[in-house]
């Protein structure tokens, strides 16, 4: 049972890259909350807070979905074969289609509650980026290794 909790990318819902996904919510829900405030402000000519919460979420949804329908054709090869070794298989489908975007969204709300967090979680998941994708053989080395 533990195992479809926590566990490689393609047979659990939660992996070592849902540690990404919130640190990535939190980068991605600031940036969209920012533009949302604006382009409301803009139309409105002044700032509503409460009303903006929903198109940012809706924003961070958008982003989520984006990169997951990306991230899929990856996955299946499209972009040659070590790209596809290195993505090691498809996702299982409630990764993709809820506990990823979950986790932007969680990064979301965190960014919202503490704004202070926004610049760590972009430098920590930049070096995430770095590490996985420059020194690590393959996206599920990490978790083989736990």
């Amino acid at each position: 049972m533990l195992s479809l909790l926590w566990g490689l990318k393609t047979q659990a819902i939660l992996d070592v890259w849902s540690i990404e996904h919130i640190l990535s919510g939190i980068s991605v829900g600031s940036a969209v909350k920012k533009r949302n405030h604006s382009v409301i402000k803009k139309i409105l000519g002044q700032d509503h807070n409460h009303h903006s919460w929903y198109f940012s979420l809706v924003g961070v949804l958008f982003i989520a979905y984006l990169w997951e329908t990306l991230e899929h054709y990856l996955e299946e090869g499209i972009a040659g074969k070590a790209v596809e070794y290195w993505l090691q298989g498809v996702e299982f489908w409630p990764n993709r289609l809820l506990a990823d975007p979950a986790m932007l969204i969680i990064g979301y709300v965190i960014a919202k509650r503490y704004p202070a967090l926004v610049v760590p979680a972009r430098v920590c998941s930049l070096v995430w980026l770095l590490v996985h994708i420059f020194l690590f053989p393959h996206s599920m080395y990490l978790q083989k290794f736990i």
